[in-house]
């Protein structure tokens, strides 16, 4: 683990956008960088921002998209907007997507970027340690064409979400837009590390009905058992 963070690190330091970066204490992720930039985008949806690590490789992938991210913690939401604040083609609201507008309870993991709108299991912090809860808070919740129209999602157009457990809800709340996007890219899980998250063959049955297929599984991640926890799967508009 610690060798593989030294070799991020030496990554990230060669590369300026990324080593500006370092100065929030926020790293590129850089682990998705060989799939994105083999493809083409010009508008980046980013749903479950965090400080802007997805933001920022994207960024370095596609250098005039626009990028629109959202992000409902306030604390990792002021740090992004450091990141970013030169950068006129990224655009960050600090809440979340979900089906309605509405204020919500989130639980707050030790590891902000562990946060979720459902409640964190003891199987998550079994899994992986330090992401345990560390309290709740309220955060805005709205559906995602609160922000943006089909016109402001110029093609080919990439929609992200990093939820934690909350990804049906979130796609729920982006179905009005779905059609607007060539690829979906989403992280799932196998086992429920959010008490009442769907599972991945529930985000793909759900996803096939409107038009995407599953193209790529990424970031596989196991429990020391062996057992497949999470991945990041590229979905792909079937649509004519």
């Amino acid at each position: 683990m610690i060798k593989n963070k030294i070799i991020k690190l030496i990554f990230l330091l060669r590369i300026s956008l990324y080593r500006n970066a370092l100065k929030y204490q926020v790293g590129a992720a850089i682990e998705h960088q060989n799939l994105l930039k083999s493809l083409n985008f010009k508008t980046i949806v980013d749903v479950g921002a965090n400080k802007g690590q997805f933001a920022l490789m994207s960024r370095y992938c596609f250098s005039d998209a626009r990028i629109v991210s959202f992000e409902p913690l306030s604390a990792p939401a002021k740090i992004f907007s450091k990141v970013f604040k030169n950068d006129k083609d990224t655009t960050l609201y600090n809440v979340a997507i979900g089906p309605k507008e509405e204020e919500a309870i989130i639980h707050i993991s030790k590891s902000d970027d562990s946060s979720s709108l459902l409640p964190i299991s003891d199987l998550q912090e079994e899994i992986f340690p330090g992401t345990g809860v560390a309290g709740i808070s309220t955060v805005n919740v709205a559906p995602l064409d609160a922000f943006l129209s089909k016109a402001d999602i110029k093609p080919p157009a990439l929609l992200k979400l990093d939820v934690q457990g909350f990804e049906l809800d979130a796609l729920i709340g982006c179905e009005p837009l779905l059609s607007s996007f060539d690829s979906i890219y989403c992280e799932c899980s196998f086992v429920e590390l959010y008490s009442g998250q769907k599972m991945a063959s529930d985000i793909i049955a759900w996803l096939h009905k409107r038009g995407f297929i599953l193209d790529g599984a990424y970031n596989m991640s196991y429990d020391d058992k062996g057992q497949a926890i999470q991945a990041d799967f590229m979905f792909k508009s079937n649509l004519e």
